[in-house]
């Protein structure tokens, strides 16, 4: 049977090339085709390297040809690959979320240097102040605020906004918020790779119903991986504030911490280091105070980092007895608890004013190589 290159193209138009939106014959892909009686070569350049991509082209192409044209039909497909000049493995951009004006990461370079509870009284002093506030409990191993904002029974209710359901976070002392501790049992372990947890964080953060905030507050996991690099994919980060205790072994993570946001390929501006568990004072002796964890460490690494320093946190019985029933120690009234956390909330919000006057906005990271982001020194 003499076949006809026609009836070839046309076969070819119901079929794409992958990575193509566009039919391969319309995306101008199939290069050429030549017949002879019943035998056709096709000549097809594709923008995808991978060895499957190869295989499925050539195999979409027999088969449509065979099922459209001629069943008997004598094929040879030559598949190109032809790849962008500058080719980016992986390029994730980030979503801004409608209505909320900023987004602030709080971290830490190591656990148990109270970041979860700094994260808590910064969100009810900013509520107390007058701010719309949120906290997204991005700490999907050890999630802390339902306990911390004594909400733990809660669960998210689904609210249709504009034909889609969505997550209605839980409230509670003027704060929104949405934690996987709301989606699991109380004595059930997360187990997840990283892609699974990463997910998880997605959908609380684009699939519910935020409403209008002036400042969400993303409480992350200790370290400088996966989740981290998640986050600031997804996300558009407006500022990142680091936590750390005075003494050497906090200090050297969270000075890895300030280095991951500043690397090149991250660019988060760092609003500054907090000093949490700063000095304690015994309630007998208000004018004595003992540096238990070493003296003005973190203010000393925020002046070698050239980052503002943000303020100091007491080491205060009242504040872990605060958290622990659910009611922040920021909400204490006329305490020297509350008294430092509203200087750490006003430095903040002034540090972020600046930011927003003098840096544009920041998109979020585009991760240019398979393995993200590597390693920097600082």
């Amino acid at each position: 049977m003499k076949l006809n290159k026609q009836e070839i193209l046309k076969a070819l138009e119901t079929i794409t090339a992958p990575g193509e939106g566009q039919n391969m014959v319309d995306s101008g892909a199939v290069k050429n085709v030549v017949v002879f009686g019943d035998e056709v070569v096709v000549d097809i350049t594709i923008k995808n390297p991978s060895l499957q991509a190869k295989k499925r082209t050539e195999v979409d192409i027999l088969k449509t040809i065979h099922d459209k044209v001629y069943e008997k039909a004598k094929i040879k497909v030559n598949v190109k690959v032809e790849a962008p000049e500058h080719p980016k493995a992986n390029v994730i951009k980030g979503e801004p979320i409608l209505g909320i004006q900023n987004i602030i990461a709080v971290a830490s370079g190591k656990g148990g240097v109270g970041k979860s509870t700094v994260t808590a009284n910064l969100a009810v002093t900013l509520a107390k102040m007058g701010f719309k506030v949120g906290v997204l409990d991005a700490d999907i191993y050890g999630p802390s605020m339902p306990i911390m904002f004594d909400v733990e029974s809660e669960r998210p209710l689904a609210v249709n906004i504009d034909g889609k359901s969505k997550m209605k976070p839980i409230e509670n002392y003027g704060v929104k918020m949405l934690s996987i501790g709301f989606f699991t049992e109380p004595n059930q372990a997360v187990v997840w790779r990283g892609p699974m947890a990463a997910k998880a964080l997605n959908q609380m953060i684009f699939d519910a119903h935020w409403g209008e905030l002036d400042f969400l507050l993303l409480d992350l996991p200790p370290g400088t991986g996966d989740i981290h690099l998640s986050i600031m994919q997804s996300l558009p980060i407006t500022g990142a504030v680091v936590v750390s205790t005075p003494q050497n072994v906090a200090l050297a993570d969270a000075k890895k911490g300030v280095a991951m946001f500043q690397q090149e390929s991250i660019s988060v501006p760092v609003l500054g280091i907090i000093e949490n568990m700063a000095y304690f004072t015994p309630e007998e002796l208000p004018d004595k105070k003992y540096y238990i964890f070493g003296k003005e460490g973190a203010k000393n690494l925020a002046e070698d980092l050239k980052v503002p320093f943000l303020g100091e946190i007491p080491l205060v019985q009242s504040i872990r007895e605060a958290g622990d029933v659910g009611r922040p120690a920021a909400l204490q009234i006329a305490t020297p608890s509350e008294r430092a956390f509203e200087t750490l909330t006003k430095n903040i919000v002034q540090e972020v004013v600046k930011r927003n006057e003098d840096l544009p906005p920041t998109e979020a990271i585009k991760i240019t190589t398979m393995a993200g982001c590597s390693a920097v020194k600082k």
